[in-house]
């Protein structure tokens, strides 16, 4: 080799130089700005929006707890968001592991909450443990209050940085969490504005599988006119949706039946518990011949399915087949009938809720 050639690949061996000056600790949430698509999915729409669910399923898992049984999400001029719940509020009491307000904590500590076995909750969905704190880190700025023991407390942040520490601004006579923040355009550069329509089917979701709970949506960005019922234009007032299923996921299937003609009037409904888990399953076949089953897990909707839909499936395949072959319906037929035939008009809602879910490859999506 000649000698130019040889100093020539010493400098490159020297420029590629792997050693400790290369390793980056990110303190905080700077990872979260760092890489907010590892915990939102992406910064585009769809992520602005995912801020939202994540403090909803908060105030879900209060109403999965038995202690929340309302919620109010409100986008307001700016685009910002509002999010209320009645549940037993956020603790603010010193966290031992920090010494530190475990509010604090919550909102500044990735993987830290009360989701983790430590008895805050048996069941639950969201990021577990990271919700608050990315929408935190990933907001231009942040504020939550606190109705708890009589007093409010209240913190502000801004991306990630605390900008003012915890303290009681009044009293209360109720209990819950306010939280309002505002998306920071430094992450979300393809919109920061919120879609009504796209906040509804979500929340209209959560409403359906946790029945009884009521979740309120409102736009206060501007007024529009509604249409009553026989045609005539109303006051202008902010729109509105307010949703709360007493039947919850049968109400489901009847939503999702509301454009077919159902082949029974009854939605047939079944579930079941075990220890810490329970399962519900909601069916209705319609005129068409589609099958379209909705699964979820502590409220997440498992697209690719699981071992829950796999068992609902062959569980029903089962019961179908051994009813058909006893009353001698199968006698006459020359071919075999498979599970598909017996999905065939099926709308079905299968909705488990479990302490330690398995999730792989799995998203949020909208309710269709």
């Amino acid at each position: 080799m000649a000698e130019n050639e040889i100093l020539q690949s010493t400098a490159v061996d020297a420029a590629n130089e792997y050693d400790a000056s290369e390793i980056q600790v990110l303190e905080g949430l700077e990872a979260v700005r760092k890489r907010p698509g590892m915990y939102i999915g992406s910064t585009s729409s769809s992520g602005l929006h995912h801020l939202v669910y994540e403090i909803v399923d908060n105030a879900i898992d209060e109403a999965l707890a038995g202690y929340c049984s309302e919620i109010s999400v409100t986008i307001n001029e700016g685009n910002t968001i509002t999010v209320v719940d009645n549940g037993r509020g956020i603790p603010v009491d010193i966290q031992a592991q920090t010494g530190k307000p475990a509010l604090e904590v919550v909102y500044t500590v990735l993987h830290a909450g009360g989701k983790f076995g430590g008895g805050g909750y048996k069941v639950s969905g969201g990021l577990h443990g990271v919700g608050a704190s990315v929408v935190n880190a990933l907001s231009e700025w942040l504020t939550v209050q606190v109705h708890k023991d009589g007093k409010i407390y209240e913190m502000k942040f801004s991306r990630g940085n605390i900008t003012q520490e915890m303290k009681v601004i009044g009293e209360t006579d109720h209990t819950g969490t306010t939280v309002t923040f505002k998306p920071d355009p430094e992450m979300f550069k393809d919109t920061t504005v919120y879609n009504f329509e796209t906040l509804e089917k979500r929340l209209r979701e959560e409403s359906f599988l946790n029945a009884g709970v009521k979740i309120t949506l409102t736009d206060e960005r501007e007024l529009y006119t509604p249409v009553l019922e026989d045609g005539q234009e109303g006051d202008p007032c902010y729109r509105t949706e307010v949703m709360c299923y007493e039947g919850g996921i049968r109400e489901f299937v009847t939503y999702i039946n509301r454009n077919k003609t159902p082949l029974h009037e009854e939605v047939i409904y079944l579930s079941g518990a075990k220890g810490d888990s329970t399962a519900e399953v909601a069916m209705q076949y319609n005129d068409s011949f589609s099958e379209n089953v909705h699964s979820y897990v502590n409220n997440i909707n498992t697209i690719e399915g699981g071992t829950h839909l796999t068992g609902f499936r062959r569980a029903l395949t089962r019961t179908l087949k051994k009813y058909a072959e006893d009353s001698g319906m199968l006698a006459k037929l020359k071919f075999d009938i498979n599970g598909d035939d017996f999905r065939e008009g099926l709308t079905a809602v299968v909705s488990v809720k479990v302490a330690e879910p398995q999730f792989e490859g799995q998203t949020k999506t909208k309710l269709g």
